[in-house]
């Protein structure tokens, strides 16, 4: 057929005579002048790219949007484009009717669109270099495009035609389309005064846009790159290169930040004083734009079931006016697939506003909480009736509530009307039939709510057990050594045991219940189809057409998910109430008084600060009401005043009540007003609280506090507090990280760092609430010559110091005794010995008590040594494996990292499924595919009932009466068939979601199983090298991960990929040529998974790693709040908090952006499915029940494309902690058999106690060099034997050699005869007895800490305990031997638990006990108790003694001194002494 623009099947096409305007083909040609207008202007102008330069401000590219009326040029012109879709579809399917080609019915629309595509990509351009003056050439298109079309409309008008006419309504939407374009081009000019005027008018960029660092985006990019997140495509593609950052995802914009939403939350808060108010007029906007966007998607999803429908019915005619046209099955096909397109976007954008909302929310409500912190009364903590527990779950658990309420939201105005709409389509298609359908789903709800509310149930008490299951785990880490030295480590083993059983019965009825939930969702659209077609076909004459049957299917799909969602949000909504009743009350909870007597903090450089020579002397009056007693006196200023009393009199309540932390009932305190010559932070006081607080921060930054660092006034500070050496153990010295997530320090070493941050600030008062407590004598002394009387007295500096250390007292100016919350006696020393003798007297007596306390300075230095050997010798051998690795692939790094990081963890997902047991696995696999295959066969069968029907359908008027009955048989044998395959359907369900959960269950009891055992039988060197932590986190948050979040995962992932599987399978089965477009579908889906997943997993972690620090600023600020306030710190802190959760909410939205980006892919990649399914089988033309059956399986598609490579990469995060447990199950255990049978060794074995040490080597690993070298020592039975040595001389690794804690590689220990190396290990170590340096107790009993196997009588457990001397203490103590001992034996002093350990050793009735430096952190009481016990009680025993002290082994029948590893002295204590150049003789004087 020839081509012509007016056709060739008419003469008068091209006639003229009745004017140019009548002819209807030059009006068409017409149309076609401001398209090709446009396109001749715009196209050199975009190639050249004019204007790219112009832009003199640097901004974020193609992102500065700022022409007036810029979103609603970009929806008319995307409506522009439908109505030229609509236009260019009608002009074919009228040209299809003709008998030669009409160009002038389609070519204008085509060029239209082009032009229109055109006009948008040019206008974006303008925009973002910002070259207004252009806009001219789319000012004249948007004429003359006006122009031509008004000229067809009113053709169209002279000429009658219809408005029915669908070419009528196209021109006039048009005409009104072009109208509205000219006067938005019309308003820009206007408002910018561009082209016409003399002086445009200048605009700047907002400041976001100015500011580089930030990258997201979404706010200030075009309406295309909105919805399409195209913006975040540079993001992930450059993480497939290299890992995300927190450089990469930059700041948030300004509008999103805490601080903005704080402001204008805290405006509507203070109004109403209720905190739902304030959220619903803060937030009320965008939680309207996203449920109206949702209601929008929601309207089109019906879209889907009403297409199917038409195209099903497949009428053969097609005619012109608007209802014909919409019959065309073409035509619908175009439509499903744009009315797909734009209902996935909807929903996403839905999505988005909600999330980012909810963010907004979280922020503003954190700020209100900590700003809430920062103001809260003490008396509050202090009292107990706001928990730092409850703070914490304030903020990590209810914003967390409210945050999810919002995102779900939008469901609850949206759930009602898709429910309506469902079952008003549905009673259209079928009739009365669908109600029974829709009843049955509305029943089945409640229990689906039911189930959800169980869910949660079982989660709870599933997290108790938990808790309590890490709490043992946590004790046996700490104690590994003690436990592996006594051969316990089986019996705790156990109890741990028992608790992950009692966990394990918990998750049993959780993973129940979630199967069932799965089970609902999947099988309540099978029962309410099964109800509604055996109804329909029992109570109607008609047969089920395939239109009917696949539209029905599909709006049942439609009708599942809300009521299914409804369990969900009904329960986040009465969470979401409970959370505002609790933020309620604890925003309206007692506040300190306002401190307006002092004033705010004004840091000052030091440098300012010159040498003065005195101060106007000046004071603080305090004159209140204070535990119901008056208080009067008055602190000097540059004078030290000491506060003393006993324990419980009111000193510390003294000095908060002066800071103004206490509940004032009388009184007030007075600050004086002088200026000092310096020019100080008068206002702030520098507080040491009794117990010391410290950040999450460096040492640095612990002691500078904030203030601007001085290195002179620094060391001067760490020299007074003798930080110095603790600095130098450090790895990184006072760079190392300390706090709750770096290294643990002791109470010592955490007093004087508070100490030194008080010191080192530069304020006016300094107060010390007993900062000697910690402290041995020897810094006590050091602190108070060096710190107090020289660095704060010579600044002439205000000190209040509490103190127990009466001896300090003759140092004070002013002396104030306390007694009952009284001030007994003030004045200065001399005042007090005059007027008060007796008391006088009695602090005399307690300053010249012979100090006798602990050496606790060199036992925490020598711990914190201990403590960090390990790691960096761990550290520096990872340096040097890393640095081997890059030598050998430097060339491919790069590529290997790629593959590394885009490549899906299938070996770890074996393993994981395979520790589930190879039954259970194929039980999974197997129970799966059948269930898929039934459902496939449900709806295959509904296809050929309904096209059979349809086919007999014609022929039933005209049948005997003998046929009809044929006809009612055949379908009672389909109904009978349907009914059995969904019924096997529906148990398959059940049957698939139990397998999972029992798999993943079996597979979690599994991996922790042989995680425990791994550990407990690992070697020690194992717990020296890796820290306690990093074991611990494999115990609680990867064995969660394991145990609830990868099974239903699992389910989801095998469901989605099985169901889009099985959709393609029967799309292609319909339509063999879909297999084609396949193809390309399938490579783009690769591509985007393949992206998705790298990104997604580097975003998760970001996300992940920045909520923890905000959770511990929160409590770290609580638990410090008197120190902070003191310091008048507030709004540095406040600072910080608002970083943190920036930074938090940053790494959330970008994560949340990322999902967006994948879901509106995967949707649009499922609407091309769809339209490719419905073109291919109208093509086709096959039954129409089997193109209904494909349409069906492709819209399903659309939902869970995205599910796969979202739980693809949700998946591939969660098997990092399968990952995880294995590597640590890789590791190799101590070898716990032995040479000799147990059944060997005798019963009494060892009987005698003697020892042989023949030519001894010993290391701790094969690769490390020996710590003992051919020691040869013998040992008579029953004798006193003393080791000594200095640090790192081996004295220790001699101690753990004997219970084969080491590795010995050369040489023996013989005891009583039997070589220790044949023995199995648990018999060693059960036959001897230790003592070790920290006294170690567990939470349970006395009698339990005595004696875990159970052996013993009490009569022997009482023996004990006298030998002890504890036995008066325990026979006081509730229960007695079944006292309870608390975590760590923290109920009783250090000196009672290692007479508690001393017991334990004498319990066991070994002929050999071993103390290593059990005297190091004891007393000097407590240690004249021990010696006096093992010289009697362990008369007849071997004692070896490993000594801190020297004098504690001068006693001994035998000394053997040490260094590095050999033996250089081995005598009598009585002869080494004798030998005055000897090594023992020099440590014995040197500890006199």
């Amino acid at each position: 057929m020839r081509l012509a623009f007016c056709g060739n099947d008419n003469a008068s096409a091209y006639n003229i005579s009745a004017g140019v305007l009548r002819n209807v083909c030059f009006v068409d040609a017409l149309n076609l002048v401001p398209h090709v207008f446009l396109l001749f202007i715009t196209f050199p102008i975009l190639f050249i790219g004019w204007g790219s330069q112009s832009s003199k401000v640097q901004i974020h590219h193609n992102t500065w949007l700022h022409f007036p009326g810029h979103n609603l040029r970009w929806i008319l012109t995307f409506t522009l484009l439908f109505v030229h879709v609509c236009e260019i579809a009608e002009g074919i399917v009228s040209d299809t009717q003709m008998k030669s080609r009409h160009l002038h019915l389609f070519l204008p629309a085509i060029m239209g669109f082009v032009a229109a595509t055109v006009s948008i990509v040019y206008y974006h351009n303008i925009e973002t270099s910002n070259f207004p003056k252009l806009l001219l050439a789319l000012f004249l298109y948007w004429i003359m495009a006006f122009v031509t079309k008004t000229i067809k409309l009113v053709r169209y008008c002279q000429d009658g035609v219809p408005f029915s006419q669908l070419r009528f309504c196209i021109t006039g939407i048009m005409v009104i389309l072009y109208g509205l374009l000219m006067a938005v081009e019309i308003n820009v000019i206007r408002v910018r005064r561009y082209v016409f005027f003399m002086n445009p008018q200048k605009v700047k960029p907002p400041e976001d846009l100015q500011d580089l660092g930030v990258r997201f985006l979404q706010p200030f990019v075009n309406l295309l790159s909105k919805a399409t997140y195209w913006w975040m495509n540079t993001l992930i593609i450059s993480a497939h290169k290299k890992p995300v950052d927190l450089k990469a995802i930059g700041k948030l914009p300004i509008a999103m930040r805490a601080l903005t939403n704080y402001v204008c939350l805290r405006e509507a808060y203070e109004e109403q004083k209720v905190i739902t108010g304030p959220c619903d007029c803060a937030f009320g906007r965008p939680i309207l734009l996203s449920s109206t966007f949702r209601y929008l998607a929601d309207l089109l999803g019906f879209a889907g079931p009403l297409c199917i429908s038409g195209i099903v019915k497949d009428p053969s005619n097609s005619y012109l006016s608007s209802e014909e046209f919409l019959r065309n099955v073409y035509v619908l096909a175009v439509l499903l697939f744009l009315a797909l397109i734009l209902q996935r976007t909807f929903l996403q954008a839905s999505y988005y506003v909600t999330t980012e909302t909810g963010i907004n929310l979280r922020g503003a409500l954190l700020a209100m909480i900590y700003n809430k912190i920062l103001r809260l009364s003490t008396s509050n903590l202090s009292m107990g009736e706001m928990t730092l527990g409850q703070i914490n779950n304030l903020v990590a658990i209810e914003t967390n509530q409210l945050m999810w309420f919002l995102f779900l939201c939008p469901n609850l105005w949206a759930m009602p009307v898709q429910i309506i709409m469902g079952v008003i389509l549905l009673y259209n298609l079928l009739g009365v039939s669908a109600l029974v359908g829709a009843a049955v789903i509305v029943l089945l709800a409640p229990i689906q709510y039911f189930i959800a509310t169980k869910l949660a149930e079982a989660q709870k008490s599933t997290l108790d057990y938990s808790t309590e299951r890490l709490k043992k785990t946590n004790e046996i880490l700490k104690g590994i050594k003690l436990l592996k030295l006594y051969a316990w480590e089986h019996i705790f083993c156990k109890s741990v045991e028992e608790t992950r059983m009692k966990e394990l019965t918990s998750l049993k009825t959780f993973a129940l219940h979630t199967s069932l939930s799965i089970f609902m969702n999947a099988a309540i659209p099978i029962a309410a189809v099964l109800a509604t077609f055996v109804t329909y076909a029992y109570t109607n004459d008609r047969p089920l057409q395939p239109a009917q049957a696949f539209a029905s299917l599909s709006l049942f799909h439609i009708l599942v998910t809300p009521l299914f969602l409804l369990s969900t949000v009904v329960r986040f909504a009465v969470k979401a109430i409970v959370s505002v009743q609790k933020l309620n009350e604890f925003l309206l909870s007692d506040e300190i008084g306002g401190d307006s007597w002092r004033g705010v903090d004004s840091s000052v450089p030091y440098e300012s600060c010159k040498k003065h020579t005195g101060l106007v002397s000046s004071s603080i009056t305090v004159f209140f009401l204070f535990k119901k007693c008056f208080v009067v006196f008055t602190i000097t200023i540059g004078q030290m005043t000491m506060i003393v009393g006993q324990v419980g009199c009111g000193k510390s309540s003294l000095l908060l009540a002066i800071l103004g932390e206490m509940q004032t009932l009388e009184g007030k305190v007075h600050w004086s007003n002088s200026v000092s010559v310096c020019s100080r932070n008068r206002y702030s006081v520098a507080y040491a609280a009794q117990k010391p607080w410290l950040l999450n921060a460096t040492v640095e930054e612990n002691i500078i506090f904030g203030s601007p660092f001085n290195k002179q006034r620094y060391k001067a500070v760490t020299d007074a507090c003798s930080l110095q050496p603790d600095i130098d153990l450090l790895p990184f010295g006072d760079q190392t990280e300390i706090g709750e997530r770096g290294i643990n320090l002791s109470g010592g070493q955490r007093q004087r760092i508070c100490v030194a941050r008080a010191l080192y600030q530069n304020t006016n008062i300094v107060f010390l609430d007993d900062p000697f407590s910690a402290l041995d004598i020897h810094l006590s002394d050091h602190l108070m010559q060096e710190g107090i009387l020289k660095f704060l007295q010579e600044d002439k500096r205000t000190l209040v110091l509490v103190t127990h250390k009466l001896q300090y007292l003759p140092h004070a100016d002013w002396i104030i005794a306390m007694k009952d919350g009284m001030v007994l006696r003030e004045g200065t020393l001399k005042d007090i010995q005059n007027k008060d003798v007796e008391l006088y007297e009695h602090w005399k007596t307690l300053m010249n008590r012979q100090d006798q306390e602990l050496e606790k300075t060199t036992l925490e230095r020598k711990t914190l040594r201990r403590a960090m050997y390990p790691r960096e010798s761990k550290s520096q051998l990872e340096d040097e494996d890393e640095e081997e690795e890059e030598e050998e692939d430097e060339d491919d790094n790069m590529s290997t990292v790629l593959r590394l990081r885009t490549k899906m963890p299938w070996k770890t997902c074996w393993r994981y499924l395979t520790s589930g047991g190879f039954f259970l696995l194929f039980l999974m696999i197997f129970s799966k595919l059948l269930k898929h295959s039934v459902i496939v066969a449900i709806d295959y069968w509904l296809a050929t009932w309904t096209s059979i029907d349809n086919a007999n359908e014609a022929r039933n008027f005209r049948i005997c009466s003998g046929n009809l009955m044929m006809l009612e048989l055949n379908e009672t044998y389909h109904v009978a068939v349907f009914s059995i395959l969904s019924g096997a359907g529906i148990v398959l369900c059940l049957i698939t979601s139990l397998t999972v959960e029992w798999m993943g269950l079996t597979a979690a009891k599994n991996l922790h199983h042989n995680l425990l055992n791994k550990i407990i039988l690992g070697p020690i060197r194992f717990f020296d090298m890796t820290p306690l932590g990093l074991i611990l986190n494999r115990f609680s948050a990867d064995t969660n991960i394991i145990d609830q979040h990868i099974p239903p995962t699992l389910e989801s992932l095998t469901r989605s990929t099985l169901l889009c599987l099985s959709a393609i399978g029967m799309i292609s089965y319909a339509t063999p040529w879909f297999l084609v477009a396949l193809v390309p579908l399938g490579i783009a889906f690769y591509f985007i998974q393949k992206y998705f997943r790298v990104a997604s997993k580097d975003l998760q972690e970001l996300d992940d790693s920045t909520q923890l620090p905000l959770l511990c600023h929160f409590s770290e600020t609580a638990e410090g709040l008197t120190t902070i306030r003191a310091f008048g710190h507030e709004s540095r802190f406040k600072q910080r908090m608002l970083e943190l959760t920036d930074t938090n909410n940053i790494a959330y939205l970008f994560l949340s952006a990322a999902n967006r980006w994948l879901e509106v892919r995967t949707d649009y990649l499922g609407a091309c499915i769809v339209l490719t399914a419905a073109v291919t089988s109208i093509t086709e033309g096959p039954h129409s029940g089997f193109v209904g059956l494909g349409l069906l399986y492709a819209l399903t598609i659309t939902n869970y494309l995205n599910w796969v490579v979202r739980n693809l990469a949700d998946l591939e995060v969660q098997m990092g902690a399968v990952k995880k447990v294995h590597s640590f199950l890789n590791m190799e255990s101590e070898n716990y058999e032995g040479y000799l049978d147990p059944s060997q060794v005798p019963k009494d074995w060892p009987k005698e106690g003697e020892i042989k040490i023949e030519n001894l080597c010993v290391r701790y690993e094969n690769n490390l060099k020996p710590v003992l070298k051919h020691v040869k020592a013998y040992i008579k039975p029953g004798q006193k034997v003393g080791i000594c040595g200095r640090t790192g001389s081996g004295k220790s690794s001699l101690s753990l050699a004997f219970f084969r804690m080491v590795d010995i590689f050369d040489g023996r220990i013989v005891i009583d005869g039997i070589d220790i190396s044949k023995l199995p290990l648990h018999t060693l170590r059960s036959r001897l007895s230790i003592i070790l340096q920290d006294p170690i107790l567990f939470s349970g009993s006395i009698r339990f800490n005595l004696d875990p196997e159970c052996k013993c009588t009490d009569d022997r457990l009482w023996e004990a305990l006298e030998i002890a001397q504890l036995k008066n203490m325990v026979k006081s103590l509730p229960g007695g031997l079944d006292a309870m001992v608390t975590e760590g034996g923290e109920n009783f002093s250090v000196g009672q638990r290692q007479l508690f350990c001393l017991a334990r050793a004498f319990v066991r009735k070994s002929s050999i006990l071993i103390m290593d430096e059990a005297t190091a952190s004891i007393d000097m009481a407590t240690e004249n108790i021990l010696q006096k016990v093992v010289m009697t009680a362990f008369a007849d025993r071997t004692v070896v003694t490993i000594a801190h002290r020297v004098h504690t082994i001068l006693t001994a029948d035998l000394v053997i001194v040490m260094k590095r590893g050999n033996i250089l002295e081995y005598d009598t204590p009585e002869n080494l002494l004798s030998q005055e150049d000897g090594i023992f003789a020099s440590f014995v004087r040197a500890d006199m």
